[in-house]
């Protein structure tokens, strides 16, 4: 009896253990790096992550619910967000922190809604204040930016945020799957957006004789930018999908216009050719491009110490490569240094207050990843 009694402890011992390590396991890079992987939590469709504190952050889900969720796993809903209208690749996006958060509470929150017209979709970015109480919630939230014009399509948004050294917010838009938009004046769509904190616009922008829409560009001929960062110099970067491959990563620069759709290292999805970018040197060409294509989604240059030998290092999150992907930034130049793979898409990384990188996998039961040194 006694040595069943053992036996039974030992099992027991063995599946408790076994139970706390199963969300646990490590994911190892091309070159030699690896990560020490824990899942968090678990949501529909996870879009984007912020940090508000330590222990906190908001995470976003495409079906509309924004998320206050504890390092340990709890999660509340938060409430006063309209609803985000659903479908093709929109509904809830980024979620930002005003620079200033720890005075003002000041959330930033993109997504998509009805146009003018009925049909008609765009994105808008949303302000609010957000009241940490039981249960959480975002007060007097107002709509700051909307997407001109609104289309009828349910592509290409983009509708990342983030905000500068000087305080400014840089909002990417997309060329809504319409391509020409991107090199149009009369139109935001294919472009990166340059405002206020409130939703003006600064009178600095680079185009400022070209029409009042115009006035709101930072540059112009973008295609679908899921992913924008500032690294440790104040120099904003940004990656967008290609067409058929040809994704980008670009040295974003006040005035200048990246090509799309008149040039690209891709091709149209109907097998006819787009000139590459040599081709065209008019246009900015991108710091590093990707053929076959990344799919890449969320972007985060490290500048913690977790990782000392990755800082100033880009992280890309992989879709259709099923990759967290570390991208060596020296100076002007940008070289792919190593994918992680587990099987999963990435949709979002960002750098958590205590260096650690968290990744967000895509779709329904997405989880929330922490990635710590081995």
């Amino acid at each position: 009896m006694k040595s069943f009694t053992s036996a039974l402890f030992l099992v027991i011992t063995a599946l408790v253990a076994s139970l706390g390590t199963a969300n646990a396991f490590t994911i190892k890079g091309t070159k030699g790096g690896s990560f020490e992987a824990s899942s968090v939590a678990a949501f529909d469709s996870p879009w984007a992550m912020t940090f508000v504190d330590k222990d906190r952050l908001l995470v976003t889900t495409k079906p509309g619910k924004l998320w206050l969720v504890r390092t340990d796993g709890k999660k509340e809903l938060v409430g006063g967000l309209p609803d985000a209208l659903v479908g093709g690749q929109g509904g809830l996006g980024d979620v930002v922190l005003h620079p200033n958060f720890s005075d003002n509470q000041i959330v930033y929150v993109s997504m998509v809604t009805t146009g003018d017209a009925d049909g008609t979709r765009r994105a808008i970015v949303l302000r609010g204040e957000l009241d940490l109480s039981t249960p959480p919630k975002l007060s007097n939230v107002e709509r700051i930016w909307q997407q001109d014009p609104a289309l009828e399509g349910k592509g290409h948004f983009s509708h990342r945020i983030a905000f500068g050294p000087d305080g400014k917010m840089f909002i990417t838009s997309g060329d809504r799957q319409e391509q020409t938009p991107a090199q149009r004046w009369d139109m935001a769509l294919g472009k990166i957006i340059r405002l206020n904190d409130d939703g003006t616009v600064p009178p600095d922008n680079p185009f400022q004789n070209k029409g009042d829409l115009a006035k709101s560009f930072w540059t112009t001929g973008h295609r679908n930018a899921l992913g924008i960062a500032f690294d440790a110099g104040g120099r904003l970067w940004a990656h967008e999908m290609g067409p058929l491959h040809g994704d980008e990563l670009n040295l974003i620069k006040p005035g200048l216009n990246y090509g799309w759709p008149v040039v690209s290292n891709g091709d149209n999805y109907n097998g006819s050719e787009i000139p590459d970018h040599p081709t065209r040197p008019e246009f900015e060409a991108p710091k590093a491009f990707w053929v076959p294509s990344i799919a890449p989604s969320g972007l985060v240059i490290y500048s913690g110490t977790r990782f000392p030998d990755w800082t100033g290092d880009a992280f890309i999150g992989g879709l259709v490569s099923r990759a967290l992907i570390r991208v060596d930034l020296s100076g002007d130049t940008a070289t792919e240094a190593e994918r992680f793979r587990w099987g999963k898409r990435v949709r979002e990384v960002e750098q958590g207050p205590d260096g650690n990188l968290w990744v967000l996998e895509d779709r329904d039961g997405g989880r929330l990843l922490k990635l710590t040194a081995p």
